[in-house]
Formats: structure tokens, sequence, C-alpha cells
């Protein structure tokens, strides 16, 4: 697994945010649309059927400031002796009939960097257009492997996915 952005992808998958946890709460990006499962409650929404998807409340920073957070949560982290929740965002859908919000953990460690925040939404705004598909990450993950890239290849990769 990989995270890139907003997203964490897998050969087989893509989420936003963290990939299913133990309580089973995820947020699966699909060709067709968005899937949620909260202990055993599931959802569908197709691309057709969306107005927007944006994430409100991610952990964002810039590239100077991330590595700070980032030192300092790795000290409490130790000095307090366990990892504690991830932070929490939301996936804001907009529908025709209203708007419908869906809790998801953060996958970074500290903050998102806010050049991959920025093309993240985009991306997931491509999504419901109709202009991109998670399937290329799906495809990308399938030759990635596990390691998440370093910043500057997430930002190339998502700004190849966003067409920019």
């Amino acid at each position: 697994m990989a995270m890139v952005g907003l997203f964490w992808i897998t050969a087989d998958a893509v989420y936003v945010g963290a990939p299913p946890g133990t309580e089973g709460r995820a947020v699966r990006l699909t060709e067709k649309g968005v899937e949620a499962g909260v202990a055993g409650d599931h959802r569908v929404w197709t691309w057709e059927d969306l107005r927007s998807a944006t994430i409100e409340g991610a952990p964002v920073h810039g590239a100077a400031r991330r590595r700070l957070a980032l030192a300092v949560e790795i000290v409490l982290t130790a000095a307090l002796g366990g990892t504690g929740e991830p932070r929490q965002m939301l996936l804001r859908l907009e529908t025709a009939s209203g708007a419908e919000e869906l809790a998801v953990h953060s996958a970074a460690a500290g903050a998102y960097d806010k050049e991959e925040f920025a093309l993240s939404q985009a991306l997931l705004a491509r999504f419901v257009d109709g202009s991109a598909s998670p399937r290329t990450l799906t495809e990308w993950g399938r030759v990635a492997g596990d390691t998440t890239p370093k910043s500057p290849e997430r930002q190339a990769l998502l700004r190849n996915w966003t067409g920019g």
C-alpha cells in the first residue's frame, strides 16, 4: 500500500484517507463511484449521482511546517507511550438531494502537504466530472509496490492524474 496525497492506494483499491481499520471504517473509490462501509453498513454513490466530493478538516501544512509537526508528533508519541487515534477528516459528498458527510481517518503522519492536498481535491473533482478514474491509481498501485513515494514524486503523480 502506498499513500499519494489524500489517497491510500493498493493494487486492488483506492481509499480516501487511511485504509480500512479494525472497526471496518473505510471510504473506497471505484470506477463506478464512492463506497462507504462502517461496521456492516454499506453505502454507494455513483459518480453520476454526485455534484461534488471534497475533503474537509484535513491536517495541512507547508513542507517546512510538516517536518516540524512530524518531529513534534514523534516526540510526543514516544513520550506518551502510544500512537493514539489518527486525526479525523470528512469526505463531503454533494448530491441532488443534499450533502452527505463521511468520516475518514487521516493517513498522514502529522499533516498533508498543502500542494498534495490541493491536487487531491482537484483529482476528486475530476472523478466526479468523469474526466479521471480511480482505475488509473490502482493501475499505478499494481506496479508501484508498497512504498510510498517521496513528496516530489507524489506531487508529480497527482499532477499527471489531474492532467496538470
